[in-house]
């Protein structure tokens, strides 16, 4: 396109009409002032919090549930409303919100020079043994009576990295401190999160569950048509594009984020094509277009032994295509392929124990499907699927290979 085509296609978008009116009401940062199908959940998160507004220390607080169940904005609308209160009543509280997948507060430091930072220290990024971050804080804290109530966002994505010292060390901190309290609230899409921390920090944590449970397609047409009100000119969606936009969602784990997301993209493709109604073809799209993104990103941020474990069960399945066999892909199948790959990769093999690990996890995020099978007297094993569209198959076949310096 020339410099001239190109000044003229921006001019012609600027006066061109657009189907949207909000766009950010499609977004996952979005808050709206009602949230439906989760006023149960609200409730009750609302009565263990609210003894804050008393200066009363709450009791620790664990959010589970799937993706897009809304955890997060369920949390962040309490947040809002207490902080909110708490200001009209000059009350000594402070939330903070972290979400534990950003590089910022993604290990231990970096997280407790984060909170450091939020009552005012400055802190460098580096340098500083971790005690000494800890003693920093814990003295900034108590500086004044004051409830602290702190949201960890993916929380087992830190512990992870980190290991459960760190909420250890939180969840001791009121037996060092006189004036102020603290409180966490943990979110965590794995439900079995807390059955891998250690005795004393689950003694130590005390907390009171919530489970999320997933939408039905019937809620999400609910959320859609809310918030479809908001983004788009009246008319603009034509019958149906909801309901399978709900489908779409309610069959991978009632995930409305997805809904959301499904619905936005769709938009955005009737607006690049200059047609004025958002039509099922266009939800076709949308999904492959996201199916696609949300995997290639996935796994392009794996480690490289999931890199090589994924990059195994494909080179199964190509197998199998190749040979017409139609036999499914079995857990012992992919830990002798993954050898192979390690070798050919210069990675140390992990144990075949480890290696089930890395699949379950493969399988939460959905990339794979894991069955466990009964064998009677043979034992038990797992009966493994590709959960990938055919076209991005290829792709992640190829960027794994190169990642891993295979092809």
């Amino acid at each position: 396109m020339s410099k001239k085509g190109l000044d003229e296609f921006f001019e012609e978008y600027l006066t061109k009409n657009n189907i949207f009116v909000n766009k950010k009401a499609l977004q996952s940062n979005y808050h709206p002032d009602h949230i439906p199908h989760r006023e149960k959940q609200i409730k009750d998160i609302a009565s263990i919090l609210a003894p804050a507004l008393k200066l009363e220390k709450p009791s620790n607080l664990f959010l589970y549930g799937q993706t897009g169940t809304g955890k997060t904005i369920c949390i962040k609308h309490i947040k809002n409303k207490l902080l909110k209160l708490s200001e009209k009543n000059n009350l000594n509280l402070k939330i903070i919100y972290m979400n534990c997948k950003l590089k910022k507060v993604d290990t231990e430091y970096r997280l407790i020079a984060q909170l450091a930072r939020e009552f005012g220290k400055d802190i460098p990024i580096t340098g500083l043994p971790t005690n000494e971050i800890y003693n920093i804080f814990f003295k900034v804290l108590d500086l004044k009576k004051i409830i602290f109530i702190l949201i960890l966002d993916e929380i087992d994505e830190l512990i992870k990295k980190t290991g459960d010292r760190l909420l250890y060390n939180l969840t001791r901190i009121n037996t060092e401190l006189h004036n102020a309290q603290l409180s966490i609230v943990g979110i965590s899409n794995n439900a079995l999160f807390r059955d891998y921390l250690d005795p004393r920090v689950k003694s130590s944590l005390s907390e009171e569950e919530i489970i999320f449970p997933p939408y039905n397609a019937i809620q999400i047409q609910d959320i859609l048509n809310q918030r479809s009100k908001e983004a788009f000119k009246q008319g603009t969606i034509k019958e149906g594009v909801v309901a399978k936009c709900a489908a779409y969602a309610a069959r991978e784990h009632g995930d409305a984020r997805r809904a959301l997301d499904l619905l936005r993209v769709a938009g955005e493709i009737a607006d690049r094509e200059n047609n004025s109604q958002i039509e099922l073809k266009h939800i076709d799209e949308s999904e492959k277009r996201i199916e696609r993104d949300r995997i290639l990103e996935i796994v392009s941020t794996q480690p490289k032994q999931s890199q090589a474990t994924l990059f195994s069960i494909i080179e199964l399945y190509y197998d199998r295509k190749i040979n017409k066999n139609k036999n499914p892909v079995y857990a012992g199948e992919v830990y002798d392929q993954y050898k192979d790959i390690c070798i050919k990769s210069g990675l140390r093999p992990l144990t075949q124990r480890r290696l089930s690990d890395i699949v379950s996890e493969l399988d939460m995020l959905g990339i794979i499907q894991a069955r466990v099978l009964s064998k009677g007297r043979g034992g038990r094993t797992r009966e493994i699927k590709l959960n990938i569209l055919s076209t991005t198959k290829k792709e992640v076949h190829r960027i794994l290979g190169m990642a891993l310096d295979i092809i």
